[in-house]
């Protein structure tokens, strides 16, 4: 049994690492500050006597003995990173100064939930992890993509000069169960004014392009990078590489839901990427041949299932 930190725990992914990790028979320290997070999305885990749930900001120092950290603290949607864009820098540079701390006090091995984001706007199609990336910093999106740049740019310091453990993904577009309904993701977004018959908001001309991940996916990733060769660090793309439009993600939604929803088209906001598309070349090589399982069609019937139940 490992004792295991994970920091965003009540979130939409954090949620679904929690109940996975106690699965696998760990005992589990989940911290949250409900800012983006959810406790009924860890309500069915409380009386786990593994399971520990604790309501901190991660801007301020933690301290336990555990023998890995999962570090996911950080608002992930358009809407809610930019209500507060100080406390977004704030929580992905502070949240990484404090988790990196501990584990090095500890000797724990941590693994940065970094994002795709980090590209920016790419003018590398698809993206490998060797690209820099196409970055506004002064932009409106910029709290976020530059507060997990920088993040990343703490990790690798914190492993060459202090030693510390370290591991660092990027995670593309994922959907599924314990999404936030009203979080300004597209898929989100998508099935709820389907299941509203609401019309469905387009923005732009709908030929942008992302790539979308079932959460079952992603978690599988991160264990696998978690429990890989320590000489590898990462970073590593996980992520789906296929690619729709955003069109064809609402037609598919409009289909799956049997909505009545017609599509409507909004100005494209600022900074908005216009292609997202992982190269998981290096994820299948050094994780153990890992790839995404579950398509698309497969994962929005999950995904709308679960939102049926809670709209």
């Amino acid at each position: 049994m490992k004792k295991i930190l994970i920091t965003g725990g009540a979130g939409f992914v954090g949620s679904h690492l929690c109940e996975r990790l106690l699965k696998e028979g760990n005992e589990v320290i989940c911290l949250d500050n409900y800012f983006t997070g959810n406790k009924k999305n860890i309500i069915k885990l409380l009386d786990n006597p593994n399971f520990e749930m604790v309501r901190h900001d991660i801007t301020e120092p933690y301290y336990a003995e555990v023998d890995e950290i999962y570090n996911l603290a950080c608002p992930a949607s358009p809407i809610h990173y930019q209500f507060n864009p100080i406390k977004t820098i704030k929580t992905s540079v502070m949240g990484a100064i404090n988790t990196l701390g501990l584990a090095k006090r500890v000797g724990a091995k941590i693994l940065q939930a970094s994002t795709s984001e980090v590209y920016g706007d790419p003018k590398v199609h698809p993206q490998t992890e060797s690209y820099w990336g196409n970055v506004n910093p002064i932009g409106i999106r910029s709290c976020y993509d530059e507060g997990k740049r920088c993040a990343e740019t703490l990790f690798m310091d914190y492993h060459n000069q202090n030693k510390v453990a370290i591991k660092i993904i990027r995670i593309f577009n994922t959907y599924g169960p314990n999404m936030n309904p009203s979080d300004g993701r597209v898929v989100s977004n998508f099935i709820m004014q389907a299941l509203k018959g609401e019309d469905i908001t387009i923005f732009g001309d709908g030929l942008q392009t992302r790539s979308f991940q079932y959460v079952d996916d992603l978690i599988e990733g991160m264990i696998r990078m978690m429990a890989s060769d320590p000489l590898f660090l990462g970073p590593v793309n996980l992520g789906n590489p296929n690619e729709f439009t955003m069109i064809e993600l609402a037609q598919a939604v409009i289909r799956l839901t049997n909505s009545k929803s017609t599509i409507v088209h909004m100005p494209l906001p600022l900074d908005d990427p216009k292609q997202r598309k992982p190269n998981i070349q290096l994820a299948f090589d050094k994780l153990s041949g890992w790839k995404p399982n579950i398509q698309l069609e497969e994962g929005l019937l999950k995904t709308v299932k679960y939102f049926k139940t809670i709209s």
